[in-house]
């Protein structure tokens, strides 16, 4: 996907909210949740990245916490230390093919002397091509087909041992081939979950159970006490979905004023694809 500028310069966001490494796990969660964002710069007193930790992390460290007080927590005990960088004089394609390689959503951007600049994020780069994309580009030229999906009725632990398994963030329900829901991996998240979750099962086992990194079997009959609870209980009912003969710029336009990162592609109300802004920032990262 070529652009009219590759200058990375017009997408850094120059206000980079940011955390002390000693700053506590608290502190962190705070100011996640007053400024609406997903992740966190860690800078040392010189102004330069020392880590990166996003709300997931957050979710993971306190799970992990057991007995162990949560206000002993420093953000340099989680943070992640390896960050992936770019210069100020980089472009835009490049940007793209770092985030395209080691499969991430935020590139952390240096300036002299390796002091923060910025940060850029798939959002950011989606957003270009509203407005410097060369030439029009069809839905169903970047869409991945390969939807993966599961049925109104199919078991949550199902849903979410699809995700985990496949390593995606999102799922699309469908019935007689058509979308009618969608379920993301922060619905997991216990504060999301719906009351009659937290009735029915052991808060301590859903916690485990949503933080292993592995769909052991040991863990599925553990939890079969949920297996009653299906997809239709927690989807995103009548999901927003564009054609796949649209403009790539009205996916974008759809996931910036819903605040999503994924769209169901249909055509004659049939589902055919999914788009992402992963999906738009590989297409800038192959130009």
């Amino acid at each position: 996907m070529r652009l009219k500028n590759a200058d990375l310069n017009q997408v850094i966001i120059k206000r980079t909210v940011t955390v002390s490494p000693n700053a506590t796990l608290l502190d962190a969660r705070e100011i996640l949740l007053r400024h609406n964002l997903k992740r966190l710069v860690v800078i040392d007193a010189k102004n330069r990245p020392v880590g990166i930790i996003t709300e997931k992390d957050i979710a993971k460290t306190i799970y992990a916490l057991g007995d162990k007080p949560i206000k002993s927590v420093k953000v340099s005990g989680f943070m992640s230390k390896k960050l992936i960088t770019v210069k100020k004089t980089d472009s835009v394609y490049d940007c793209a093919k770092l985030m395209k390689k080691n499969r991430i959503s935020s590139i952390i951007v240096l300036g002299k002397e390796g002091v923060l600049e910025g940060l850029v994020t798939k959002t950011d780069l989606a957003s270009l091509f509203l407005t410097h994309a060369v030439a029009p580009l069809k839905v169903s030229k970047i869409m991945t087909r390969n939807v993966i999906t599961v049925m109104p009725g199919d078991s949550l632990l199902y849903v979410e041992s699809l995700l985990i398994h496949n390593r995606i963030a999102r799922i699309v329900v469908e019935r007689n081939k058509m979308p009618v829901g969608i379920i993301t991996f922060r619905d997991f998240v216990p504060a999301k979950l719906p009351y009659w979750i937290a009735q029915s099962a052991d808060p301590k086992e859903v916690q485990e159970y949503k933080m292993k990194s592995n769909f052991a079997e040991y863990h599925v009959n553990q939890m079969s006490h949920l297996l009653h609870f299906k997809a239709v209980d927690i989807m995103s009912a009548n999901p927003i979905t564009v054609d796949a003969d649209e403009d790539v710029g009205v996916a974008v336009l759809l996931m910036i004023r819903n605040n999503i990162s994924g769209i169901p592609v249909v055509k004659k109300s049939r589902l055919v694809g999914i788009i992402t802004k992963t999906d738009i920032v590989k297409a800038i990262a192959e130009t």
